[in-house]
């Protein structure tokens, strides 16, 4: 893509000129994995297809590149050298999976910009690689509340013993190797208390990473993140770092997106992201979701929110569990005016 040498300051700003002033950000990942037949049953989660089946993965990242998301997250929200190692492989195998992760959306973006060229030969000529769409590919970095696979990202409840060492030390060479496998940014996901942030601020500031990152927090309430922690606390610990090119809130309910904007706005200028899940909830005990029926919005149109988010403020949109590639098709045709009919889209089961 050509940002390795971009400020991490105008990264974000550059990307959103070149993307026409929004981006989209890609879907469910396991969840379509499971759609598609894998069984992630599993400690690993959708980790587990790195091991099993890495054409799945890429499968998934063109279904979301078709629909027109200009960022694709990696498979490697659940993939940590501990977990591997737990799976019983060396330390240099975990870590070869993690660039897997990177290789294997890189090469969705490549047969994706392929067919484009091919379909676009004929009218475009010499100017056909310079119209083609920015896409970024993002190095997913669940919390270690995701590594324990106990549903604890959900809470943010890690207990007495887990310290601010404690996960500077379990995510450090998960970073390093992210920072160094080819991604255009780090994403950190689903981060449940600002404990967390702040370990993943100072790793960025020790290990001098060169690439971007976003953080992004989960919440069950639209005020605080799921640990109880001010959102807006932790958006300001995002802001303070100068790696972090965006701030926002992801596998939250539709319903609290509004709120968490202007929280959020309140402490940061940084470009904010939202990618929500369906709105169901998950249940750590029986490792499925659930549908809820104080937040799920199973019944009505996840996209009609887009327009509002952008009118909050909001410049990246996506979704997260249990959206799918119809979901990204219609936020890019809210959010590029490519068509007014996206009334009747659902979510998948």
């Amino acid at each position: 893509m050509g940002y390795g040498s971009v400020e991490p300051s105008s990264f974000m700003s550059d990307f959103l000129r070149k993307s026409g002033g929004y981006a989209v950000i890609d879907g469910g990942l396991a969840t379509e994995l499971e759609r598609h037949g894998a069984n992630l049953n599993d400690p690993l989660w959708s980790a587990k297809c790195l091991l099993s089946s890495p054409q799945l993965i890429r499968r998934v990242h063109l279904d979301y590149l078709d629909a027109g998301a200009n960022i694709i997250t990696t498979a490697s929200y659940q993939a940590t050298i501990q977990g591997f190692e737990a799976r019983g492989l060396s330390r240099e195998e975990a870590e070869s999976l993690l660039r897997r992760s990177v290789e294997i959306a890189c090469e969705a973006r490549n047969i994706h910009y392929d067919r484009c060229t091919k379909d676009s030969w004929d009218f475009m000529g010499s100017e056909r690689i310079s119209k083609q769409r920015p896409i970024l590919v993002a190095a997913s970095v669940g919390s270690y509340g995701a590594y324990l696979a106990d549903g604890s990202e959900y809470s943010g409840n890690y207990g007495d013993t887990v310290t601010l060492q404690t996960l500077k030390e379990f995510h450090r060479r998960r970073v390093q190797v992210l920072a160094e496998s080819g991604a255009d940014l780090i994403a950190f996901e689903t981060i449940p208390n600002k404990l967390e942030a702040k370990a993943y601020a100072e790793l960025l500031e020790e290990e001098g990473i060169k690439i971007p990152a976003w953080f992004s927090f989960n919440s069950k309430d639209g005020i605080n993140v799921v640990s109880g922690d001010s959102v807006e606390e932790c958006a300001s610990i995002a802001d303070s770092c100068k790696q972090v090119i965006a701030v926002g809130i992801n596998c939250t309910p539709p319903r609290f997106i509004h709120g968490l904007i202007l929280s959020i706005q309140k402490v940061t200028t940084k470009p904010i992201l939202i990618y929500p899940n369906s709105g169901e909830t998950y249940d750590p005990e029986r490792k499925e979701w659930v549908q809820s029926t104080s937040t799920g919005v199973a019944d009505e149109d996840f996209v009609s929110y887009v327009g509002k988010w952008r009118e909050d403020g909001a410049s990246l949109f996506g979704g997260c569990c249990r959206t799918t590639p119809n979901t990204i098709r219609g936020i890019s045709s809210v959010l590029y005016n490519k068509s007014s009919a996206v009334t009747t889209l659902q979510f998948q089961d």
